[in-house]
């Protein structure tokens, strides 16, 4: 099955201690960026930013160097944004 929607489809474990995966989906390929934000809105961390083919993706963030917290997660493709709270807790 192809995915129909651009979606952070889940993030897990949230809240979180040191590492969580992050899983979305991508209908149509293009390029995609997937940034981590902090409470302030700077970018603490870029996951991907690439050309990307359609399906659905898993990637591990691994906030060991961070501070406990709250960040945010942004997809950003075509004419898609989507944003979601992590919470890291140490």
């Amino acid at each position: 099955l192809l995915p129909v929607d651009y979606n952070i489809n889940s993030i897990y474990p949230n809240p979180f201690n040191p590492i969580t995966t992050i899983s979305f989906s991508i209908p149509q390929s293009g390029m995609v960026s997937l940034k981590v934000y902090d409470i302030t809105g700077r970018v603490t961390t870029t996951l991907k930013d690439e050309y990307m083919s359609v399906g659905y993706y898993n990637i591990n963030w691994d906030a060991s160097s961070f501070p406990s917290g709250i960040y945010f997660v942004k997809m950003v493709s075509d004419n898609f944004t989507d944003t979601k709270k992590l919470m890291l807790i140490k």
